[in-house]
C-alpha cells in the first residue's frame, strides 16, 4: 500500500527547508567572513563628524550641536527606520539572516539598513549602490558603532539627511517646513518629518501633501507598535495641524 500523500508532502517540505537553511547559513557565514575581511582595506570612521560639518556647510545648514535623546522626530526615526538601533552592533542580525535567505531565493527584499549603515552610506558613497559599496557599508556601519556613541550617530545622522525641498539637515528642516526649532516640534510635524527620510521629493508636504500623510500615519503607527505613543495620542498627532511654514 502506497503511504499517505499528506505525511509524504510534509517530509518533502521539510527536507527542502532544511537545506534551504543549511544554503542560507553558509551564505550568511561567508557574507561574515567577507565583512571580516573587508575590515582592514575600509577606512576608519574618525572623521565621520568631519564629513557631517562638510555637508552642513555645503548646503548652508545650522550645526545640530545636540540632540537630546527624547527628541520627538530622533525617537519617530528610530521607531520607523531602525527600531533595533540602541541594541544593534551597527548591523541588524536578522537582516543579515534575511539577506542570506534573499541571496538563495534570488529576492531583492533584504529588510531595511540600520542607521549606521545609512549613515555610512551617505558619508562615503553617495549615490553608489553596487554590491562591494553595500558590503563596505556594512563594515562602516560595524566601526561607527564602534568608534561613535548611539546619541552621536544619532545626532550625526539627523546633522546631514536629506528631507526633501532643499533642506538638509534636522534644524534647517524644521525651520523650512515649520518656522520653529526641533525642540518645539509637536508630534504631528516631528513624524512628518521623520517619515521624509525615506522618499523625501515624493513625501514632501509642501508638494505632495495627500502621500506625505500617508506616510505620517506609518510614522505613527510605528511609534504605537514601539510603545513610545498611545493609539490615542498617534491619532490626535495625525489629526492635529502642521502649520506648514
Amino acid at each position: 500500500m502506497a503511504p499517505p500523500l499528506a505525511p509524504v508532502r510534509a517530509a518533502r517540505r521539510r527536507g527542502r527547508l532544511w537545506r534551504l537553511g543549511v544554503v542560507a547559513g553558509c551564505i550568511v557565514l561567508a557574507l561574515l567572513l567577507a565583512l571580516a575581511a573587508l575590515w582592514q582595506v575600509t577606512p576608519g570612521v574618525q572623521d565621520a563628524m568631519t564629513r557631517v560639518r562638510a555637508v552642513e556647510r555645503a548646503h548652508g545648514a545650522p550645526a545640530l550641536s545636540s540632540l537630546p535623546r527624547d527628541d520627538r522626530v530622533a525617537r519617530a526615526l528610530v521607531a520607523t527606520e531602525d527600531s533595533r538601533f540602541w541594541t544593534s552592533p551597527g548591523l541588524d542580525p536578522q537582516s543579515v539572516v534575511r539577506a542570506g535567505l534573499a541571496t538563495v531565493t534570488g529576492s531583492s527584499d533584504i529588510g531595511g539598513a540600520t542607521l549606521e549603515q545609512q549613515l555610512a552610506k551617505n558619508l562615503w558613497f553617495g549615490g553608489r549602490r553596487d554590491r562591494a559599496a553595500q558590503l563596505q557599508e556594512a563594515v562602516l556601519a560595524l566601526k561607527l558603532d564602534r568608534s561613535w556613541s548611539k546619541d552621536e550617530v544619532l545626532r550625526m545622522y539627523l546633522a546631514q539627511v536629506y528631507f526633501g525641498h532643499g533642506f538638509y539637515g534636522l534644524a534647517q528642516a524644521s525651520h523650512g517646513y515649520f518656522g520653529r526649532a526641533p525642540a518645539q516640534l509637536s508630534w504631528a510635524q516631528a513624524s512628518m518629518l521623520a517619515g521624509l527620510v525615506q522618499a523625501p521629493s515624493a513625501y514632501d508636504p509642501l508638494v505632495h501633501l495627500r502621500a506625505g500623510k500617508q506616510r505620517q500615519r506609518h510614522v505613527l503607527d510605528r511609534l504605537v507598535s514601539t510603545g513610545v505613543l498611545t493609539r490615542a495620542e498617534a491619532d490626535a498627532a495625525f489629526a492635529a495641524p502642521l502649520h506648514l511654514a
